[in-house]
């Protein structure tokens, strides 16, 4: 499932607020702030893109022209936020190929609710969670709860290493606190001096063939907890 947004808006606490509030629920952000710095990151990502977010208002062309732009090279999802109280705006961003219209101010909770809306026309998002989830030749079924390695081989996993893989692989390139994961995985808090979950981390890098001492998978982050830094795919069945 493909989830990354490239949204243009030439206010730069506005792109860094929504930039940290949509990669805190799980999409991956590209930024531009006009219309020129847009084209570049468009043309570089636009086979990866799953939503594109126009501001109308830019410093050097407005929201409807890359609109069209958009419209005359691809299908990406587009939402257009516009300060204007004017319904024409609304009716020509329309009329232009965008998917839906936000009025500025809004609320990051509404904008989420229209991006996951516009997601799931597109079948981009599902009301059921990915059943596999797909990273560096391995497979994980969480329905049948099992683990295939590149060659095809089913991986021997214990309850815990498979909570422990899902959390992970639900959460790619996240930094995620060691207390976090002992919570998801075992339902409780570690005590100060508890190396439990250090252990277990160091068992499923074994699992997935990882490197100890170089891993590439499962990366430490000295103070803050692990990485999961491999890129990963899913798939509904």
């Amino acid at each position: 499932m493909n989830r990354k947004i490239l949204v243009v808006d030439d206010d730069q606490k506005t792109r860094a607020l929504l930039k940290a509030y949509l990669e805190k629920n799980q999409y991956e952000v590209r930024l531009a702030h006009d219309g020129a710095s847009f084209m570049t990151e468009f043309e570089r990502y636009k086979d990866d893109l799953s939503l594109v977010i126009l501001d109308v208002m830019l410093p050097d062309t407005d929201g409807f022209v890359l609109c069209a732009h958009i419209r005359k090279r691809s299908s990406i999802p587009v939402i257009m936020l516009t300060a204007s109280a004017d319904d024409t705006d609304k009716i020509v961003g329309l009329e232009l190929g965008a998917d839906d219209y936000l009025g500025k101010p809004y609320n990051p909770r509404e904008l989420l609710a229209r991006i996951k809306a516009v997601h799931r026309r597109a079948g981009v998002e599902s009301g059921a969670p990915p059943r596999f989830y797909r990273f560096n030749g391995f497979s994980l079924d969480t329905v049948e709860r099992t683990l295939t390695d590149p060659a095809g081989e089913v991986v021997k996993l214990t309850g815990l290493d498979f909570q422990l893989l899902k959390y992970l692989v639900e959460h790619p390139g996240e930094i995620l606190d060691r207390s976090v994961l002992a919570e998801e995985t075992r339902g409780r808090d570690l005590g100060p001096l508890d190396r439990s979950l250090d252990v277990q981390v160091s068992r499923l890098r074994q699992r997935l063939m990882d490197d100890g001492k170089q891993p590439a998978l499962i990366k430490t982050v000295r103070g803050a907890g692990y990485v999961f830094s491999a890129e990963v795919s899913t798939a509904h069945g």
